[in-house]
């Protein structure tokens, strides 16, 4: 068991003191009890005083909301709650003992204080509680990687004597069941932030909390309950589900397959290996009392269980998310992706679905219609696209899902309270990418001006038109989109025709003022116009940027390196996905037909501009320029 777990709160039955992060002071006969008997109803069997297990010694409490606390003791206990100089009391009522007292809304207030929970002789103290701001960082392993582990954690961690940010962990809990509470096991507890503790902290979570809690001055809590290889539906709250057909034709193949799950038969192949294990070890000269027990359903993974798996319905919000609903947060961060970017997995009408509902589940299960939801968009932890490799990255389910994550939380609409932050610029590959510093600062830069209306630079572009303009199609945006760097070189486009068949494309800003080689696109250039050309597409009709993985694309909003523009289409042209939740339209063998037409793309493209060299620069020196000639706009710009 990690140290930090017997840290903080101290137990007083009859005067005795013990240390220790729950009440563990039972008689050993009733430990047996606890393992058959779900926590709740074994407090009230035993009468055993418990606080709900996101409580404890260093937590951070929401400011300026009503402060509910719960928890069980034995049936009609008397439990009173004092925190600071309020206090309240309850009845443990006839539901397995439960109790809850709500005391009033506080300011922040950075002073450590106490909390005391008692019933009849039994008596809980958590000590250095504070007052702030609570966000919560849902998603997969890249939103749960520890900042130990990321490029800069040494000057993150010597930076991280922040007393006033605190974390705590939730570690893999999925159930098919909406659970009451996090066991002790699962449970990695409040703790404050210091060069020796940080490390231990999401990194995104830390640098999100950090940068706030420096600019706010009040304390910060971060409670990371990412899942690492959770799928998106096994995140949204399964009330939801109901509210949209393809949901819904979803859940009912989960029932189905849970319904339909051998118990005994998954138990026999663990069986089936326990034996060989055993026998080779006997053959070892192994002792019978050190062999590994025989195999039951216990010993039975997740992932192996419809309905409990990270990949099926509310699993995940069922045991580390929902487990918790009646705290107070400010906000919720989100990271995930990877998971239903899989080919096989890649669902992006679904996803889109499924990330309305989502937020909206998790607005109504915490009473907060508006609550502030930033996504980070789907990383890049793919094989950077170039120019060599262009087209044969660019069929990518991640792209599509990257799209359904901002199209979905647009479908919320409350642009006010949310935001989809892009990430796909920030690349290294590996499915754990370890750049996760500019992640966690861009969204506490969104949050920091659109939460806290701070004046902190933080923005977003959106397309507003797409026409053609004889060989070129040209796009329009709502503010200047640009290279970080004030490059002239535009990056990331490609272009296709009424076939479909996308080539990397050449683009430019149209040219309001010629300086030679002191062109810049912020001085010389109308940036908010973008104009895309292949020579080997006559008649474009649709475009596509950053459009990959790991996509190429350099345009920022403004040019500034924290606000990269996102990924986007003008085509309908969909992945292809059923309805039919038991159905995988892209199995190996069409993921295979994909990347060979790919590769065909790209080879073609590399032959043809080789071909057309000549041609192609001369088209180049008057892309988005005026006609020196004729005295006229050159075709591929706008008057």
């Amino acid at each position: 068991m990690n140290r930090r777990r017997l840290q903080g709160v101290r137990f007083s039955p009859g005067g005795m003191e013990q240390q220790g992060r729950r009440l563990r002071c039972v008689a050993a006969a009733l430990i047996a009890l606890a393992a058959l008997a779900p926590a709740a109803a074994w407090s009230a069997q035993t009468g055993t005083l418990r606080v709900h297990n996101i409580f404890g010694s260093n937590m951070v409490i929401q400011r300026d909301k009503p402060i509910t606390i719960w928890g069980w003791a034995a049936l009609g206990g008397k439990v009173s709650v004092q925190f600071g100089q309020e206090k309240a009391q309850a009845t443990a009522g006839e539901k397995e003992g439960r109790w809850e007292v709500t005391l009033p809304a506080r300011p922040a207030d950075a002073a450590g204080q106490k909390m005391v929970v008692t019933c009849g002789g039994q008596t809980i103290e958590m000590d250095n509680i504070v007052i702030g701001d609570v966000w919560v960082m849902n998603g997969q392993s890249n939103m749960a990687f520890g900042l130990a582990k990321i490029h800069g954690a040494d000057m993150e961690t010597a930076a991280a004597d922040l007393p006033l940010l605190r974390c705590v962990g939730i570690s893999p809990n999925e159930s098919e069941n909406l659970e009451t509470d996090i066991p002790t096991e699962k449970l990695e507890p409040w703790t404050v932030s210091t060069p020796e503790t940080a490390g231990d902290f999401s990194a995104i979570g830390y640098v999100f909390g950090s940068r706030l809690q420096r600019a706010l001055r009040v304390p910060v809590g971060i409670i990371d309950n990412a899942r690492g290889g959770a799928s998106l539906e096994s995140l949204v709250p399964r009330h939801k589900f109901k509210d949209h057909p393809l949901a819904a034709k979803y859940l009912e193949s989960v029932v189905q397959r849970r319904a339909e799950f051998d118990w005994d038969a998954a138990v026999q192949k663990l069986i089936e290996k326990w034996e060989k294990t055993v026998a080779e070890q006997r053959k070892k000269g192994v002792s019978e009392d050190k062999l590994p027990p025989k195999p039951t359903r216990a010993d039975l993974r997740s992932w192996s269980i419809p309905g409990r798996s990270p990949s099926d319905a509310a699993s995940c919000y069922n045991g580390m998310f929902a487990v918790f609903k009646g705290l107070h947060i400010k906000g919720v961060l989100f990271h995930q992706g990877y998971n239903n970017a899989m080919s096989s997995a890649c669902r992006p009408k679904r996803y889109r679905v499924l990330m309305k509902l989502m937020v909206e589940g998790w607005r109504e299960d915490f009473q907060e219609p508006n609550l502030p939801v930033g996504v980070i968009g789907f990383c890049a932890g793919s094989i950077s696209q170039t120019r060599d490799n262009f087209e044969a990255w660019s069929d990518s389910g991640g792209a599509y899902i990257r799209e359904a994550q901002r199209l979905g939380l647009a479908d919320v609409k409350d642009p006010e309270h949310t935001a989809f932050l892009p990430a796909c610029d920030v690349q290294i590959p590996g499915l754990h990418p370890a750049k996760k510093v500019e992640h966690g600062e861009r969204a506490a830069r969104w949050a920091l001006n659109r939460v806290y209306g701070m004046k902190i630079d933080w923005d977003s572009a959106s397309l507003v038109s797409a026409e053609r303009d004889g060989d070129c199609m040209v796009l329009t945006f709502d503010k200047k989109v640009m290279p970080d760097d004030m490059s002239t070189a535009i990056e990331g486009f490609s272009i296709a025709d009424k076939s479909g068949k996308f080539y990397m494309a050449y683009a430019a800003w149209p040219q309001t003022k010629d300086a030679g080689v002191w062109n810049t696109p912020n001085k010389n250039f109308d940036a908010t116009k973008v104009i895309v050309w292949s020579p080997l597409v006559k008649e474009p009709a649709a475009v596509r940027y950053a459009w990959a993985t790991s996509p190429m694309g350099n345009l920022k909003v403004n040019g500034k390196p924290w606000l990269p523009l996102h990924n986007f289409r003008t085509d309908n042209w969909d992945w292809p996905e059923s309805e039919d939740p038991a159905e995988t339209l892209v199995d190996r063998g069409k993921g295979r037909a994909m990347q060979q037409e790919a590769a065909e793309r790209l080879e073609y493209r590399k032959t043809e501009e080789a071909r057309q060299a000549v041609e192609i620069l001369k088209r180049l020196q008057t892309l988005g320029k005026k006609d020196p000639t004729a005295g006229k706009e050159a075709k591929g710009t706008t008057s």
